[in-house]
């Protein structure tokens, strides 16, 4: 039995909200919680197989050029080798997300320092590991540009609408800023790790990775194998955050070699390869316009980007998404160029564009409002638009308003124009500040099987994964919400491709599109009780595993009479969206202290309110706020890729010099959901939650930091010297 929904119109019915068993938006923990914080819970590099063999990659020193000669003599002899590779198909690029073909294969071509291009396998992982430091390589280095600044741009989007210079010469009040961002590293805690096995026929891998069914069809196609003889399996996942969309060296590396030497080998890339190989988020240089009447309202608005990627590679950081619809101003110009260096492949990391883009909207909407001498709060709040700017569309929902007002009154905001320094406790300055959030909202294609069992228990199916985001608890709960079970009677199997093809988890699709396959598997299955009770679909009411209608009631153990039923659901993006801008928003407000003679920067609280369509889990959704926010104050104060200008060899390539924000460095943060229906967004009216808690609240910090101590710093991250260089005297 199998139930299809290609969902071209809104779905207004809000089945889940019919439903009595009361478990969907439930404050329920993860039923692998206890596996992982025990150690039971195996991720990709723990397994384990007879006759396994360790490989390890080797890197090259150098950015541009090509390999001459891989001496692959002068490593052979060393105890325990077995092999040195050097095929093509592993030493180029990871792929990018839902790119579902093999990446990049440069041959013996070097496109960035650190860029992989042998393998060394030997018994164990420490002999593989000295003999790759011993292998000899000769190469032919090339000139190459490292500077985003002065490299070759191209144009990748546009939109022009009015006269934007004229807004800003007739304008009663205007800012023209120019902000920067560093790049960023997903830094996610497993590192990228898979362990293959080659039966003469097929291959299994254990790998580290976000979305199976792009994933297998990618290593598929770099093996020159078909899609079936490929089984990837990714139960748990250590993080992603955009690293672990398509496959990478790694999982090549190790398919390749096991395909060879007909044995199981095991790749698990070092801290240092993982900074400098995997995908990084483009540093920016950003151009802010804003043009406004006497009243605040917005006559003009302007977002330039320059970002940077390899030669050949399509990805853009996507910084003007939200910028084309989350402020009003009839005079638009947004355009985004693209530098052509050499440094490791920009790619998608968590949030990509707004992460970036939203804060430095928002630092020039805290300063269109001194200028003005109103509310920041009050600003956004007159700057909301009836319709789409550019398209004339209108939105399916929008709860940026109510999450302004509502995080305003939980924060304690003080509605007032903005004065630094307005506040010292001892050698601290303390401010406030805050910041609009907005993120686009996507869905993909996904498919879930869903078992009801004789026990009347049930089984999840899909090979959607779970990167710490709660996939295992949502997918349970919609389960038992529509067939009137609770979740401990449900078991949920994710990560394997011979279960049906999911989304995956990336672009905070994963919850509303697999979600809407295992709703659309479970209404399936309610039909073939109701037809077996003879009764209509509408009129059943399963709770705690009996089924109920208007003159009688029946356990479903009975109803199923020792057999198990089954359905998949198919859930297929329409044109829903076609007519309408979906989105998701929310606020930040976040209280800062400032050092006034070292220019350090606390954050000392922190309130995010996010619309986020229905909740499912409020734990898991919460939990991913809080990931988010975290996010903002690493972005904001400490987190930075620093590449050499001479060679152009990423320095802070681990964790203990690229700063991620520690225990110390995030105080409480409150999170307030503002749920919603948003019936356009998916069957199941939910939208992304784990990436909009990352969109604007850096913003709201520098904007803080400013209320302080009157350091308005336009460089990201702001670390102490750009504070006190921007500091006014004292």
């Amino acid at each position: 039995m199998s139930v299809h929904l290609k969902q071209d119109k809104p779905d207004n019915r809000n089945v889940l909200d019919t439903m009595v068993q009361g478990v969907i938006g439930a404050d329920l923990p993860r039923p692998e919680g206890l596996m992982k914080v025990t150690g039971t819970a195996s991720y990709a590099a723990e397994y384990d197989a007879e006759g396994l063999l360790e490989g390890v990659l080797v890197t090259v020193p150098i950015v541009r050029g090509e390999i001459t000669m891989i001496d692959e003599a002068s490593v052979l002899g060393m105890p325990g080798v077995v092999a040195v590779l050097s095929d093509e198909r592993m030493t180029g690029r990871p792929a990018q997300g839902m790119a579902g073909e093999a990446p990049f294969q440069p041959a013996r071509q070097v496109c960035y320092w650190g860029q992989p291009v042998a393998l060394v396998v030997a018994t164990t992982f420490e002999q593989a590991r000295d003999a790759a430091k011993h292998l000899k390589l000769q190469w032919r280095a090339e000139d190459a540009p490292l500077d985003p600044k002065t490299a070759e741009t191209e144009e990748n989007e546009s939109t022009r609408v009015g006269d934007l210079a004229h807004a800003m010469a007739e304008a009663a009040h205007s800012v023209d800023v120019v902000i920067t961002t560093e790049g960023h590293a997903s830094a996610a805690m497993e590192p990228h790790a898979a362990l293959a096995q080659w039966d003469g026929k097929a291959l299994t891998v254990h790998a580290s990775l976000q979305m199976l069914k792009f994933n297998r069809a990618e290593l598929a196609d770099s093996l020159n194998l078909d899609d079936s003889q490929v089984r990837l399996l990714s139960p748990y996942v250590g993080g992603g955050f955009g690293s672990k969309l398509g496959v990478s060296q790694e999982v090549v590396a190790a398919s390749l070699a096991a395909i060879q030497l007909g044995r199981p080998v095991r790749v698990v890339m070092s801290r240092q390869q993982v900074f400098q190989t995997i995908m990084r988020r483009s540093e920016t240089h950003q151009r802010i316009r804003l043009a406004a009447d006497a009243e605040g309202k917005l006559t003009g608005f302007g977002h330039e980007a320059r970002v940077s990627n390899l030669p050949g590679e399509d990805f853009a950081e996507p910084v003007l998404q939200s910028s084309q619809f989350l402020y009003a101003g009839d005079n638009r110009l947004l355009k985004l160029d693209l530098a052509r260096i050499h440094r490791m492949t920009a790619g998608s990391v968590r949030a990509p564009g707004e992460a970036v883009g939203v804060q430095t909207v928002e630092q020039a909407m805290d300063m269109l409002a001194e200028k003005i001498g109103i509310d920041p709060v009050e600003l956004r709040l007159r700057n909301i638009p009836e319709k789409h700017p550019a398209k004339d569309k209108p939105f399916s929902s929008r709860k940026l308003a109510e999450s302004l007002r509502k995080g305003a009154k939980a924060f304690g905001w003080e509605p007032r124009p903005r004065t630094p320094r307005h506040t010292r406790e001892g050698e601290w300055w303390i401010g406030t500040g805050m910041a609009s959030a907005a993120r686009v909202h996507s869905v993909i294609e996904a498919k879930a099987r869903v078992i009801l069992r004789p026990d009347c228990t049930a089984v999840v199916e899909t090979d959607m994964t779970d990167i710490g985001t709660g996939s295992y608890a949502i997918l349970g709960q919609v389960a038992g919400e529509m067939l009137g079970l609770m979740p401990d009677d449900i078991d949920v199997r994710l990560g394997d491709t011979d279960l049906p093809p999911g989304s995956g988890s990336g672009g905070s699709f994963g919850a509303a599109s697999c979600g809407s396959a295992v709703f659309l598997a479970c209404d399936g299955l309610r039909k073939e009780l109701a037809k077996r009770l003879d009764i209509a679909p509408e009129d059943l009411t399963l709770k705690d595993g009996v089924a109920r209608w208007d003159g009688g009631e029946k356990a479903l153990t009975e109803i199923l009479g020792g057999e198990a039923i089954d359905c998949v659901g198919h859930f297929e993006p329409g044109a829903s969206t076609e007519d309408v801008t979906v989105s998701s928003y929310g606020a930040f407000f976040a209280e800062v202290a400032v050092n006034r003679w070292t220019g350090e920067t606390r954050v000392r609280r922190m309130t995010g309110a996010f619309g986020i369509g229905r909740v499912l889990n409020a734990r898991t959704a919460r939990s991913q706020c809080l990931g988010g926010m975290t996010w903002c104050i690493g972005n904001a104060l400490t987190e930075s890729l620093h590449f050499d200008p001479v060679d152009g060899h990423l320095a802070n390539c681990d964790l203990a010099e690229y700063h991620v924000p520690v225990h110390r460095d995030v105080p409480d943060l409150e999170v307030l959901l503002i749920e919603e229906r948003d019936a356009a967004a998916s069957p199941i009216q939910a939208k992304g939650v784990g990436e909009l808690g990352l969109c604007g609240g850096a913003g709201a910090i520098a904007n803080a930091i400013y209320d302080a101590c009157g350091a308005r710093v336009l460089s990201y991250p702001m670390t102490p010297d750009k504070v006190m260089a921007a500091m006014p005297q004292i």
